[in-house]
């Protein structure tokens, strides 16, 4: 899977990308993290990337010249038949687990990274084959959004994760679905002046109580 990000911070993911299983991923050839920059796709010398938007308003606009020419040229030079263009977006469909399991089954994504007041409507019209937000709130860019894309869509890649642990997740059947609590050492600790333990079915070595308890606790809100 080749995950390839369009943004004009690309140091931003530097850090997040070369950490823990995401690192793994890339070392073992699993997925391909390709940062551009648009500044790269830009033709003045000032490498300018946005302009006031027409009709005025506040905050500036990223156009869609740059943005059309990185994507084009993602394209030529991947050369993959199942591939996605995605613009992160306030007012794109809200991406949840059953989204990130469709992309999973993808060669490439594209992923579109705005900033500042937005970004050229005809970036979402022309160019972007879907809009997607991960919430009802603004950000001050779509780096976050795009991390949040690449490691949902990551760990349903196979190899990444150990099988097992995928399948009893939460969201692994439907948006309703919860996962059932997790205890792990000390058995017993005290917290606020209360004891507060470890519950006993999780300590009987009784497997199929055990499981009974993990299904009774599994939730389902709807």
């Amino acid at each position: 899977m080749k995950f390839d990000i369009i943004t004009i911070f690309p140091k931003i993911f530097d850090s997040y990308f070369n950490e823990s299983i995401i690192k793994r991923a890339q070392k073992r050839k699993l997925i391909k993290i390709n940062i551009h920059n648009l500044r790269d796709y830009t033709l003045d010398k000032h490498k300018s990337v946005d302009d006031k938007p027409y009709g005025g308003g506040f905050g500036m606009v990223l156009m869609v010249e740059p943005i059309y020419k990185a994507v084009q040229y993602i394209k030529r030079k991947s050369k993959v038949k199942k591939n996605k263009v995605i613009l992160l977006s306030a007012k794109g469909k809200k991406f949840n687990q059953k989204m990130a399991q469709r992309f999973s089954k993808l060669d490439q994504i594209i992923i579109i990274s705005g900033r500042y007041e937005g970004v050229d409507e005809r970036v979402a019209k022309y160019i972007a084959d879907e809009e997607i937000s991960i919430g009802d709130y603004i950000l001050t860019g779509g780096e976050l959004p795009a991390m949040i894309v690449v490691d949902a869509v990551s760990r349903l890649i196979p190899g990444t994760i150990t099988k097992g642990s995928l399948e009893e997740e939460s969201f692994v059947k439907n948006d309703k679905y919860k996962e059932y609590p997790h205890y792990t050492r000390p058995e017993n600790i005290v917290i606020n002046n209360k004891k507060r333990q470890v519950p006993k079915v999780l300590l009987s070595g009784n497997h199929q109580k055990i499981k009974a308890w993990q299904k009774k606790l599994t939730r389902i809100f709807g």
